[in-house]
C-alpha cells in the first residue's frame, strides 16, 4: 500500500523539491503552504508521515507539530521536522515537540529519503 506523506513549507521551491522526490519514491504527497489548513487536511488525508517547516507564515511550525499530537487520530504519526534555522537547542525544542526527526536546510537528498524511508518503517513496526 502506497504511504502518505503530508508535507507543510511555506517556500514553494523546498515544497516542489520534497514533493518530487516522495513521489519519485512512490509516496501518495500532499502539499500544504499555510499551517493554518494542517490540522484539517491532516484529519481528512490520514497520512502515514508529517513532514513540516519549522518557521512558517501565521502558524509556528513547534504549534503545529503539538497541535498534531494533540489530535486522537493523529497522534502516532511520525513527524519529521525541516528547518534552516539549526540553532543551539532548536533540536530538543523540535523533539520535545514531538517530532520523531529533525533535519536541517539546505537537505541533502539521500539523508531525507532515508529518513522518511527510516521513520515510516518505524512506525510499521509499531503497529
Amino acid at each position: 500500500m502506497t504511504k502518505r506523506v503530508l508535507v507543510v513549507e511555506d517556500n514553494e521551491l523546498n515544497l516542489k523539491l520534497f514533493c518530487d522526490l516522495l513521489r519519485a519514491h512512490d509516496y501518495d504527497v500532499l502539499p500544504l503552504r499555510d499551517g493554518r489548513d494542517v490540522l484539517a487536511q491532516a484529519q481528512a488525508f490520514l497520512p502515514d508521515l508529517v513532514i513540516t517547516d519549522i518557521h512558517l507564515p501565521h502558524v509556528s511550525g513547534l504549534d503545529l507539530i503539538i497541535s498534531l499530537k494533540g489530535d486522537a487520530r493523529l497522534r502516532n504519526v511520525p513527524i519529521m521536522a525541516v528547518t534552516a534555522y539549526a540553532g543551539k537547542g532548536d533540536e530538543d525544542r523540535i523533539r520535545a515537540a514531538g517530532a520523531q526527526a529533525y533535519v536541517s536546510k539546505p537537505i541533502s537528498v539521500l539523508r531525507f529519503i532515508a529518513q522518511v524511508s527510516a521513520l515510516l518503517q518505524d512506525a510499521n513496526a509499531g503497529e
